[in-house]
Formats: C-alpha cells, structure tokens, sequence
C-alpha cells in the first residue's frame, strides 16, 4: 500500500557551504551569491580552493571565509590535491553543519556528505576542448572525466547559469539529476552607469585562456580608430605568462578598479569560442556599454537582441561589427540601452532568492524521504 503524502513546511535554511576557487569568475558570482543569502536570512559558509586569496578578497565581514590551498580538478596532476581538499571539506561541513552544500565544482560531490548536495556547472574540460578546439581532449583527461560523472551522480540536484552550459553537461558525464538553470545575477549599484563614456573598446577574461578569444581582438586592434584595453590576469596558474600584442593590457582588476573602467568604457567585446555564461558581460551591460559578443549559444540564450553577435573565428565581422558602432554614436547608444535594459534582468536578488527555493526543495525532498522511512 502506497502510503499518503506526508504534507511538510516549506524547511528553513540556516546555514549553507559554498565551495568556490580564487581564480575566475566562480569567485565573484559566490560572493554576490553569499551576500544575497545573507540578506534573506541564510548564514553562508565559504570554502575556498586554488591560490590562497589575496587579502582584499577575504575581506568580508558579514560570513566566513575557509581556505584550503590546492590544484584544482582541471590542472596538471590534481588528484592528490582533488581527495585532500574533499576530505578537509567533508570535516569542515561535519563541524559546521549546513543544510545544503552547494559545490561549484564537480569531484568532491562524491565525498558522501550528510546533507543534500547541489552542483553547480560553469564550465569543464570536455566542453571547452570541443568549442576551443573542435576536438576531443587526449587519453589523459579520461580520469577527469570520471571523476566528473562520479560526482554529477552522486549530486542531489545539478545546475547551471544556462540551459546551454547544463546540456553541455549532460553530453559529456549524464545521466544526472538536473533541474532547471539559474542565471547569474549582480548588484546594480555595484557597476554605475556615466553618462561620460569614452572612446574606449574593453574587453576581460583570463588572457591566458584561449576560450576568452582576445587574440582575436589583438587582430583587429590596429584597425580600430578607438584603443583596445584588456583587464584580465596574464600568467596561467600552471605557469608562463601570455602576452598579446596590440592592445593595452590593464593586468588583474579588482571589482571596484574594473567597475570603474566599465563606467567609462563604450563598448565592451567579448569575441568568445567558450563562455558558460559571461559574468563580465553581465557587468559591462549594467554600466551601460554596447555589447560585441561571439555567437555562441550561451551569450545567445542570455543576450539575443540585446548585443551585436559576430562568429567568433571571423575577425573580419568582429572588425566591421565595432567599426560600426565606434562611427555611429546614436546606434552605439541604442545598443547599450538595450544591454543594460537586460540586464537588470539578472539581479543578485533574483539568483539569491532562486538558489534559496532550490535549497528548500532540496531539504524538503530529503524531510520527505526520512519522514517516509519512519513511517515504513
């Protein structure tokens, strides 16, 4: 006999675990993320991998900050690393006692926590190599790949800032439990829109990375009757540094330095092969710059009609696509009010309060289960 429904509260969410890294945009969408919880009444506890964080990122007083230095699941040789980190993960969450641990990384969701486990997917290995560079990646990434489909089926629930990037995850290492994506949101006032915009053409990512394509930005740089600055770190956190030539490398920014080239900037390009969702995009639109974006279906499923969209590989379209907004103030305007128009779409308040229902959902299925178990 199939036993009633059991009806439970929605559950109260007092304390979840993020998992972040210190190198990209994960960093600063856990924050946002940290902060809007914070406000809706839920204690976030942050644990960081990768570089230790420079001291102005663990400046955060209002939720606490645990790092643990170590190689992330994507570098050379991290598998060491990958079990040590999780082991000091699963203690920390012994002691702290979350609802929910929300991972933003794939292997450790495996580890066997006691409370529901969401995954969050902004990007991985095998869908990089396929838009980066159209192929497979080699025989040594197969351990990678399983640790990845481990850790998606061991996950309660699986998400994704874009439906595109949560298919892309189910291509590679499904079947999974997923559900539906949540955009990444941030504070308007964080990224001020001037009315004194200069002749500036901006671009930001990790120059190192070749998915961020500002190599095809240095192409047409020297066409371009405005400059082109690039914000974004130099040097791969394997080693070696990537230099490009023709345009003005601005190095790292912090979020207030960058806030305030976005105020003044006109146009942001962002030419990507690979982009899950584009955080910086995000932020260049709430400034109000004019969007050049790759035409890739992530920036597509986000932006579609509220930017320019050139192939990424077609450094003649990406030329002609800013030449013409640099030499037509009015069409550059139209294109930047239509940015930002959308993206007051995305607000730190609506992602905080969406991964605040998937959080109850997730209590709520495991109140249910339990509640069931007594009963039989």
């Amino acid at each position: 006999m199939v036993p009633n429904p059991i009806p439970l509260p929605v559950p109260d969410i007092r304390r979840v675990l993020i998992t972040t890294d210190t190198i990209g945009g994960v960093w600063y969408y856990t924050m946002e993320l940290a902060r809007g919880l914070k406000k809706l009444g839920v204690e976030p506890l942050i644990a960081a991998f990768g570089e230790t964080p420079a001291q102005e990122r663990m400046a955060y007083d209002d939720f606490a900050i645990y790092a643990f230095p170590c190689r992330l699941e994507w570098m050379q040789d991290p598998w060491d690393d990958v079990r040590r980190s999780g082991e000091w993960l699963r203690d920390l969450s012994d002691r702290c006692d979350p609802d929910v641990v929300h991972l933003n990384s794939y292997a450790h969701a495996a580890m066997g926590f006691s409370a529901p486990v969401l995954v969050v997917g902004h990007s991985c290995v095998f869908s990089w190599y396929q838009a980066v560079k159209r192929r497979a990646p080699s025989r040594r990434w197969d351990r990678y790949r399983e640790a990845v489909q481990m850790g998606l089926a061991a996950a309660d629930a699986v998400t994704a800032p874009t439906a595109a990037m949560l298919a892309e995850l189910d291509r590679y290492y499904g079947p999974f439990k997923k559900c539906h994506p949540i955009p990444n949101g941030r504070g308007i006032a964080d990224f001020p829109m001037s009315s004194a915009k200069a002749p500036i053409v901006l671009s930001a990512g990790r120059v190192w990375d070749a998915a961020k394509n500002i190599s095809a930005l240095a192409q047409v740089a020297e066409d371009l009757a405005w400059p082109v600055m690039v914000a974004g770190e130099q040097r791969h956190p394997d080693g070696g540094q990537t230099t490009i030539d023709s345009v003005h490398p601005l190095g790292f920014l912090s979020q207030l330095r960058f806030a305030a080239w976005l105020s003044k900037t006109s146009i942001y390009a962002l030419p990507a092969l690979y982009e899950p969702f584009g955080l910086t995009v995000l932020e260049a639109a709430l400034a109000g710059c004019a969007l050049v974006l790759g035409d890739i279906p992530s920036l597509r499923e986000t932006w579609d009609g509220a930017a320019v969209f050139v192939p990424p590989r077609r450094t003649d379209l990406l030329r002609s696509a800013l030449e013409c907004l640099i030499e037509d103030p009015k069409l550059r305007h139209r294109r930047a009010r239509k940015a930002r128009q959308r993206a007051l779409e995305y607000t730190a308040e609506k992602m905080a309060c969406a991964y605040l229902a998937l959080y109850q959902q997730l209590l709520g299925k495991q109140g249910a289960q339990r509640a069931l178990h007594r009963r039989a």
